[in-house]
């Protein structure tokens, strides 16, 4: 699925040296087809790393997505991390697109994770993109710390902070074989995670049509999806580039925090050593499922005529 961006971008140069295929605006215009239309909520501070991420995994199947990249606008980032030049051409408001319909909806991570729900600056924001989303939007994919989000105001599930950080690439086993996310899945395929938080397997299994689909067995639970793939929670990071792990660790040691080698990672948990990528063809093939059978398959063709749905 091409991605139709910005040609100034910058994630758009960086995806063509990787032979992603990019679409140009003046092609795109010209195919006589209707794209998928998909926000990102991008609630990292490194706005331009994690944009170019997600757009390197919504790129690799056969239609054309259209992206709109949302910011918080309750929130300011810091200058440091994302300059605000490029917020202001690149991103909009949810006030800016409350009055539009799309297919899907991506809503990142964030390092809020230690905070309470409640004391994130933002979350009556997130709130009402939320609730806005069951009505404008067909399928939500939800990342890490937005899964946990996602799963507390959903379906009331608490997190809980963990004594150590789960750090590292860790395997997971499939639960449900016949469920499209985890279709051409290995039975066994690698994950990262990077968090100080979880949320317990007891309390996501409860929940009626709430459906656990890979868990890691030093992890925890990794994919689970309810309403028929309308809502999607991902509590890892499949997403990362490379050494994404590696400048987390870097940055913690640096800092004087007290932080492990991240687990299966590095050769020989050297971290001078240059960790292998062992899990991109399965982040892949999750954004490629989500954007097939969630969205492609079911989101009707008049989207600006989708007549709300509550869930």
């Amino acid at each position: 699925m091409p991605v139709n961006i910005p040609h100034e971008l910058p994630a758009r140069s960086i995806l063509e040296e990787e032979n992603i295929f990019v679409m140009s605006e003046q092609l795109a215009a010209h195919q006589d087809i209707r794209p998928l239309r998909i926000a990102i909520l991008n609630l990292m501070p490194t706005k331009i790393q994690t944009e170019t991420q997600l757009l390197r995994l919504l790129s690799n199947t056969p239609l054309q997505v259209e992206i709109t990249l949302l910011h918080m606008d309750t929130h300011q980032s810091m200058n440091k991390n994302t300059p605000q030049e490029h917020l202001e051409t690149f991103y909009q408001t949810f006030d800016q697109v409350r009055d539009r319909y799309f297919d899907g909806l991506v809503i990142t991570g964030a390092p809020v994770e230690q905070l309470d729900f409640e004391q994130v600056d933002y979350w009556s924001e997130l709130v009402k993109v939320m609730a806005w989303a069951k009505t404008h939007v067909f399928s939500t994919l939800h990342v890490c710390w937005a899964a946990q989000a996602g799963l507390h105001w959903h379906f009331g599930i608490p997190k809980h902070t963990l004594d150590k950080k789960v750090f590292g690439v860790f395997a997971h086993q499939i639960l449900d074989e016949q469920d499209p996310l985890v279709r051409g899945f290995d039975e066994v395929f690698l994950a990262p995670h990077s968090r100080h938080t979880e949320v317990r397997r007891e309390d996501v299994a409860s929940v009626e049509g709430l459906k656990i689909l890979a868990e890691s067995a030093e992890a925890g639970i990794l994919l689970a999806s309810a309403d028929e793939g309308r809502l999607v929670f991902v509590t890892g990071h499949p997403e990362y580039d490379r050494l994404t792990l590696k400048s987390e660790y870097d940055r913690d040691v640096a800092n004087g925090s007290r932080i492990e080698v991240p687990r299966g990672y590095f050769p020989n948990d050297d971290p001078s050593r240059l960790p292998p990528l062992t899990w991109r063809s399965h982040a892949h093939l999750l954004y490629a499922n989500w954007l097939n059978y969630c969205v492609y398959q079911r989101t009707p063709f008049n989207l600006d005529a989708m007549a709300p749905q509550p869930r």
